[in-house]
């Protein structure tokens, strides 16, 4: 599955347009992360567990949205868009969301 960012896929052309694709994930970490993070946050430095809980969360939302885009026949997803929003203290969501298409390679 070719994932991008952009409106289209270099090199290639699109011949089928499948819809909006989307996935989410709702992650939070355990209590004695979370702990180890609240200290952390008072002499500063870089919070890793929560690096870690949205570089998951991220890969995860990610996958459910291909799976949808396969599901559809889709081989590509154009315009692809990561979103985080904080549902409780120490939880996060990430959503991703792109449009699902069919690729083909440009002849010549």
């Amino acid at each position: 599955m070719i994932l991008t960012n952009i409106e289209s896929v270099p090199g290639m052309k699109i011949t089928g347009h499948c819809g909006m694709v989307s996935g989410s994930t709702v992650r939070a970490k355990n209590f004695v992360k979370d702990f180890g993070a609240g200290l952390k946050n008072i002499v500063g430095g870089e919070l890793k567990s929560y690096t870690e809980l949205l570089e998951e969360a991220r890969r995860e939302a990610l996958d459910r949205m291909q799976q949808q885009a396969q599901k559809l026949g889709a081989n590509a997803i154009i315009n692809v868009r990561l979103a985080t929003s904080a549902v409780t203290a120490g939880a996060a969501e990430v959503y991703a969301y792109g449009t699902a298409v069919k690729v083909q390679q440009i002849e010549g």
